[in-house]
């Protein structure tokens, strides 16, 4: 940490990545996201409850890949971000999503989505673009699927601190549950999934029983301000970057949070 505040030591240049912050409408409980714990022996985060979400692969940029819903140039203008890029993001975001839980933002048109993602041929799909011997432009193509932009909205932009050994430059989406679709346990990154509420994971996690970083924390905090997933998609957002800074504070290491995000620490 020392040597990253005297400026003798490079930080790890940040990985960029998407998280998609899966949603819905309980009847008994109301508003719920999708959230998994990260086993214990990944290099990440180990133990920690997360949204779906991962790295942007070299391939998320494809071209061809069928689109339906805002443009990668106006997902670039919400994230900040230039237009190969945000294209990326935004198919980072629905690959990753469908990777870790079986949920597709995608459909035959662009006013439909796929009401189904089981099945042995579906997991084959999954399967192919873990092992990235099948590209997700390639998997949408050879299924007649356009990817739903519209379907998702922006909701936040963190970049790991510098300090730390393995970085990431994430925007955060939010989107909700495809009605007929079915959120399922089936990544190996994680040994636990869960629908709860934004309030009560927050609250887990400031008691210490559900282990979280700062942005996942930050975005509880804001989603247990809204009632419906109708709601929170309409929110309006102003996306700003939020890197928390290492500090050493009368001699003992802290983690500061911006200003910016001092409002969504309850």
């Amino acid at each position: 940490m020392e040597g990253i505040e005297a400026g003798t030591i490079e930080p790890v240049r940040p990985r960029h990545a998407a998280t998609v912050v899966v949603l819905r409408d309980h009847a008994e409980h109301g508003l719920q996201a999708f959230m998994l714990r990260r086993v214990g022996s990944m290099a990440f985060a180990p133990g920690a409850y997360v949204f779906p979400g991962g790295s942007v692969d070299p391939r998320d940029g494809e071209i061809g890949l069928g689109w339906s819903g805002p443009s990668p140039a106006e997902w670039g203008r919400a994230f900040g971000a230039d237009e190969q890029l945000a294209r990326e993001l935004v198919c980072a975001a629905v690959r990753e999503t469908f990777e870790e839980t079986c949920v597709l933002l995608a459909g035959p048109t662009g006013g439909t989505v796929v009401d189904d993602t089981r099945g042995d041929e579906w997991e084959r799909d999954r399967q192919a673009l873990l092992d990235r011997s099948l590209s997700f432009a390639g998997f949408l193509d050879a299924r007649g699927l356009v990817l739903r932009s519209d379907l998702l909205r922006p909701w936040a932009h963190w970049i790991t601190p510098a300090i730390e050994p393995k970085r990431y430059d994430t925007r955060f989406f939010v989107a909700a549950m495809p009605a007929g679709q079915r959120a399922r346990d089936v990544s190996t990154e994680a040994d636990r999934v869960a629908w709860v509420r934004p309030a009560e994971a927050a609250a887990r996690g400031r008691a210490g029983e559900w282990p979280m970083l700062p942005p996942t924390l930050a975005t509880l905090d804001e989603l247990a301000r809204f009632d419906t997933v109708a709601d929170v998609l309409a929110a309006p957002r102003e996306i700003v970057v939020l890197e928390p800074q290492g500090r050493i504070i009368d001699g003992d290491p802290y983690l500061v949070l911006p200003e910016d995000a001092v409002r969504y620490d309850a």
